[in-house]
Order: C-alpha cells, then sequence, then structure tokens
C-alpha cells in the first residue's frame, strides 16, 4: 500500500513538474541559413536539462533578425537570435525602428561573425557594390536582417533601390534558382559560414562571392561597433578558390526584461556548461570564444541573469 501512495505521489509531482514547465520560444531565421540549427541546438541543450529548471524549449522559423525583435516587443518570442546592428537599431528605436523601438531588450550573448555575401552570376559584370546600379538584384526579405545590410551597402556605394534594374525580395532558399535561371544578376546577404544557401548557389551554376574591401567599407567601418572586417575563406564554396574579404555584423542573442534571472541564468548555464557540445552544433560555432561572448557586440542591456552567470565566471 505505502509502495503503492508512493508511485502515486512521485507520479503526481513529475505531471506537476511538466505542467508548471516554462515554454521559451527562440526566434531564428529560414530553414537553409544558419539562425536555424543554431536556435534547434540551443534548445536541445536547454531541454536536455530540463530536470534542472523546468524550461522547455521550441525552435521557430522567422524571417530573420527584424522579425525576431519585433516578435520580442510583441511577446510571440522568449529568445531570438538578431544580428548586432539589428539589436543597436531595436535598443535606440532607429532605422526600421524609428518610432517602435524595443527598449525593453536584453542581451544574452553573441555567436558568430556573418560576413556579408555579395554573390554574382560570373557573366554578370560585378566588381563591387558600385556596380549593381541598373542590375536586377535581391535585397533580401523585409524583416530580415539581410535587408538591412542590403540597405546599408547601397547607401555607402551611393545608392539606392531605385538605383537598380529591379529589386527583388527574395528568401536565401530562393536565391540560387533565380540567380542560375539568369532572373537576378546579384543577390545580397548576411550569413555565418559555411550556410546552405550559399553552397546551393555555387553548386548550381556559375556564381562568384565579390570581395567588399573596397573604400566604401572602408569608410561604413570607421568607428563602428556594430561592424567589423571578416573573411570568408578560399575553397569554402565551389568557384570562389580565393579568401573573399568582406565585413558583417555579429549574430546575438536577445530576450527581454519579462524573462526571469532564474531563466535566463538556466539557459546561459546550460549552453556554457557544455560549452563544446554547443560550439559543434554548426560549423560557423567553432571559432567561438566563451569569455568573448560574454562582451562582444552586445549593445542592449545584459539580462541579469546571464550577468550573475558571466560573473562567477569572472568574464565580466
Amino acid at each position: 500500500m505505502r509502495r503503492t501512495v508512493a508511485i502515486a505521489v512521485a507520479l503526481w509531482a513529475g505531471l506537476t513538474a511538466a505542467a508548471g514547465a516554462e515554454d521559451i520560444r527562440v526566434g531564428t531565421g529560414g530553414v537553409t541559413g544558419v539562425y536555424y540549427p543554431v536556435g534547434s541546438g540551443l534548445c536541445r541543450m536547454v531541454n536536455r536539462t530540463r530536470g534542472d529548471h523546468g524550461l522547455r524549449c521550441s525552435v521557430v522559423a522567422t524571417e530573420g533578425s527584424v522579425a525576431n525583435a519585433r516578435g520580442l516587443a510583441e511577446g510571440e518570442l522568449s529568445l531570438a537570435i538578431v544580428q548586432s546592428d539589428v539589436q543597436a537599431m531595436a535598443v535606440s528605436g532607429a532605422g526600421v525602428f524609428r518610432g517602435a523601438g524595443v527598449p525593453q531588450l536584453r542581451a544574452l550573448f553573441s555567436l558568430h561573425p556573418e560576413p556579408v555575401h555579395l554573390m554574382v552570376r560570373g557573366d554578370a559584370r560585378i566588381a563591387g557594390p558600385g556596380d549593381l546600379a541598373g542590375k536586377r538584384v535581391s535585397l533580401a526579405r523585409e524583416g530580415s536582417g539581410s535587408r538591412v545590410i542590403a540597405e546599408v551597402l547601397l547607401a555607402a556605394a551611393g545608392l539606392s533601390a531605385d538605383d537598380l534594374a529591379v529589386a527583388a525580395e527574395l528568401l536565401p532558399s530562393e536565391q540560387a534558382k533565380a540567380l542560375c535561371a539568369d532572373t537576378l544578376d546579384a543577390t545580397v546577404w548576411t550569413a555565418g559560414v559555411p550556410n546552405g544557401a550559399t553552397a546551393d548557389a555555387t553548386e548550381a551554376c556559375d556564381v562568384r562571392i565579390v570581395p567588399l574591401d573596397g573604400p566604401s567599407t572602408a569608410g561604413l567601418l570607421a568607428g563602428s561597433f556594430h561592424y567589423g572586417a571578416a573573411t570568408i575563406p578560399g575553397g569554402l564554396y565551389r568557384g570562389n578558390p580565393d579568401d573573399i574579404a568582406t565585413w558583417g555584423p555579429r549574430a546575438t542573442l536577445v530576450t527581454t526584461d519579462a524573462l526571469s534571472e532564474a531563466a535566463g541564468y538556466a539557459l546561459v548555464r546550460a549552453v556554457f556548461e557544455a560549452f563544446e557540445t554547443f560550439r559543434a552544433v554548426h560549423p560557423a560555432l567553432a571559432d567561438l570564444d566563451p569569455e568573448a561572448m560574454a562582451t562582444t557586440a552586445l549593445i542592449a542591456p545584459i539580462h541579469p541573469g546571464a550577468e550573475r552567470y558571466f560573473r562567477e565566471r569572472g568574464w565580466r
């Protein structure tokens, strides 16, 4: 009888714990990019330690950084991966967030660099951003961080979407088909490397990645906290044997002040206490330095849970 009661109590306790689990929804990006597999890996690590903290993590495919920040503001997401420049715009209410900022944004940690990819058809005669005038170009979808980057790239070259023959809004997964079918001359997007969308395009037809290291890039990077010089390694993609100098933001994991200190601490701890497992989630994470992740490209105020964990480790 006592054994039966003990079993019943244990089952009740387990059901109660499951019922009380806090759902964490992580906004990522398209499934052919880097954000989605990174978010999926994060959720696997959090769910693996659910018994310690009661958090239940699920990944959400989205349009990207801008949509993610808006999803956090609207309470549709608990965490999100966003570009460092989008994080800055959201906090300050600038750029695409003018009049609709997200001051409640809180930073957890930074992730991988995201080089800008200017991908062009082999016969397109495009050697730099200035040559995009009069061309058919995908500037990426509204709501994506790549769209923000595309507009910054054009502006630095003294151009706007009005100077293009076509200003398309393709998903990363649509780029290869459009380039290879000769319906576009170029696409602009930013992502960690390697990534499936770029691999698909370069494998399917003659697609080059144009270096972005000219005068417009130098002016763009001067004094910028959001962007930094980057390199796409040579040989990573077919037909692009040499290192490609470029620039870009850094991916960051953010939340809002609605996430409790305990939950933020548990999430960060789940990642950094099994850091080698996290770094193996995607090749883009291979060079991450845990201490740098606690300080680099974090524009929003640090979440108190992350702050507590990083102070315990002596990183802040």
